[in-house]
């Protein structure tokens, strides 16, 4: 496994690579990583000759009071972790490498609507250092396919909608969620759970799967499924950032002749931000 931190080298052995007429497959992340990111590599391993894994902690798409600089950093456990896996390629560019300008005036990528609600509410900006992240990692790569996790729903139509639309000749892979035994969606994040907050927090799920069946038997009273669940997951003891029942592609709010839905969650347990989400198809 090559581990490449300069944009020469990559584009040197993407070159190559290239020149023998080898498919890449691309998973782009962040670091610490867990079994769900491990699902997309070995996803990724299906589709293409050549596997390039990034690890970048992105500043772009961190507010001025999120944890960019608390979020875990274990490149040497996730070295050996994708090593263990053949990956071919792990990009680790440092923020120099990245942005050798400053954000201030770097050129950025915004997707207009589907980045709008949920988490494009709670976290001004975010969206926009995620496209701009993904298309610098894209043109640096050059993949033939891409994977991403569905947890990460709203992420995942926003780069879906901007490869459609700037015509990127890139396959967006989209990877079902890994979940520990109770239910809860895998996280970097949940590094920072106790034991016993874990264990609180599968009530996000346990709600998300209770929504999910009430639309499948065919309630549409999505206002008042949306207050029940809220109230259920607020009786847990976490804090609602948001709760609420999207079309499945467009992200906007579900209509009873809909048929294909998303419910998305975003919940504080302490300080810990976790997201997650469930789809139901009529």
């Amino acid at each position: 496994m090559q581990t490449i931190s300069e944009i020469k080298s990559l584009r040197s052995q993407i070159k190559a690579w290239r020149q023998q007429g080898l498919s890449i497959a691309f998973v782009p992340t962040m670091g610490n990583l867990h079994a769900g990111h491990f699902s997309l590599v070995e996803k990724a391993k299906t589709l293409a000759d050549k596997v390039v894994v990034s690890i970048f902690v992105n500043p772009m798409q961190f507010g001025k009071n999120e944890d960019l600089d608390k979020y875990p950093r274990t490149l040497s456990d996730d070295q050996r972790g994708l090593a263990e896996l053949n990956t071919d390629m792990v990009f680790t560019p440092s923020v120099e490498v990245i942005y050798p300008h400053g954000l201030e005036t770097q050129a950025y990528v915004d997707v207009p609507s589907v980045s709008q609600g949920f988490c494009g509410a709670s976290r001004p900006g975010h969206f926009v250092g995620v496209a701009t992240i993904v298309t610098k990692l894209f043109n640096l790569v050059q993949p033939d396919f891409a994977c991403f996790g569905e947890k990460d729903f709203q992420q995942l139509a926003v780069i879906r909608t901007m490869v459609k639309d700037l015509s990127m000749p890139i396959e967006i892979i989209g990877v079902p969620t890994k979940r520990e035994s109770n239910g809860l969606a895998m996280s970097s994040r949940n590094g920072y759970l106790t034991i016993e907050e874990k264990s609180t927090a599968a009530i996000l799920y346990k709600t998300l799967s209770d929504t999910a069946m009430a639309i499948s038997t065919g309630d549409r009273r999505f206002d008042t499924l949306i207050e029940q669940a809220k109230q259920a997951i607020e009786a847990k003891g976490l804090k609602i950032d948001y709760f609420g029942i999207a079309e499945r592609d467009s992200l906007q709010p579900a209509q009873p002749t809909d048929h294909h839905f998303v419910i998305l969650v975003a919940a504080f347990l302490g300080s810990v931000r976790l997201i997650d989400n469930i789809q139901v198809n009529i």
